[in-house]
């Protein structure tokens, strides 16, 4: 493949990655926490260098699960202790994020993995960073990664998708017939650490936010019905990583801002121009009602 095709589908596959799990986060009203972790998963990664003096990938998911859950932990302490959610997130985010600033600017300053590349990443890089297996090249490290979380991901979406789905839309219903509300509540937060991690080297932590809540909110506006939404939000997560790649191209400027400003755009459009929520159509349907009503 060439050098642009594996930047193209490595951001798809973050695209991909990030829509699906940030549609059950925007169904829960949770966005603000995928933005907390994401900032905080890099304390797990300079932590598990720490110990191991490696950034291989079974280290780094392990670091940013444990720092992930941590993190969702903590918050649900501050909120149920009576702090407002937004301000538990804050709190948490800042705090776990500055740490692990501060650690990597004092114990890993010299590995490639600096404040600059954990903020915004640099996706043009992936295709030079490769997995070698018995001397052949298997290509880069980065999409291997990333096809391994969507696997995962979309293993966990299938199991318990009933159970995710009644968690996402009613947690008192869920609680009163048996499901295991903070399990599942959990295992998302987990399903968001790993794609948070495996997203990290292409688009850093900034970024990443854009993938994991703008196609899903611009899927949200287009469909009513939760399976549609998800491969919506996938297709928009393709959508963004393709015109952003050639966005970049054209005025060129960073690949990765570029497919996050895409993804952006995309819900802007989305938002005026959803056949059912968007701004145009509900003026459209608000002036037909006045005319009729008005009899003209």
């Amino acid at each position: 493949m060439s050098y642009e095709g594996w930047i193209i589908l490595t951001g798809s596959l973050v695209g991909i990655t990030c829509g699906i799990t940030g549609c059950f986060l925007i169904l829960r009203r949770m966005a603000m926490l995928a933005d907390a972790i994401s900032h905080t998963v890099l304390l797990g990664i300079v932590g598990a260098y720490l110990v191991s003096s490696s950034l291989e990938g079974i280290y780094m998911f392990a670091g940013a699960l444990i720092v992930g859950l941590l993190t969702a932990f903590f918050v649900q302490l501050l909120h149920s202790s009576g702090v407002q959610s937004d301000a538990a997130i804050g709190v948490v985010f800042t705090s776990l994020f500055a740490l692990g600033v501060i650690l990597l600017s004092l114990y890993a300053g010299r590995i490639h993995l600096d404040v600059d590349h954990a903020l915004m990443g640099e996706i043009a890089f992936v295709p030079w960073d490769t997995l070698v297996l018995g001397g052949m090249e298997l290509g880069p490290k980065a999409v291997w990664m990333l096809g391994t979380v969507l696997v995962i991901n979309l293993c966990i979406i299938i199991f318990f998708y009933k159970e995710l789905k009644i968690c996402a839309f009613d947690p008192e219903m869920a609680l009163a017939i048996g499901i295991p509300v903070l399990f599942m509540h959990y295992l998302l937060m987990g399903m968001l650490s790993i794609t948070t991690v495996a997203s990290f080297d292409s688009v850093g932590a900034i970024l990443v936010v854009a993938m994991l809540i703008a196609p899903g909110a611009s899927a949200y506006l287009l469909t009513d019905k939760l399976s549609i939404m998800l491969a919506l939000s996938a297709l928009i997560g393709v959508a963004s990583a393709i015109l952003g790649y050639y966005a970049a191209y054209l005025f060129n400027v960073s690949i990765s801002g570029s497919m996050a400003s895409m993804a952006g755009i995309l819900f802007l459009l989305t938002f005026f121009l959803s056949p059912k929520h968007g701004l145009v159509m509900k003026w459209f349907f608000r002036r037909r009602l006045s005319r009729e009503s008005s009899g003209i």
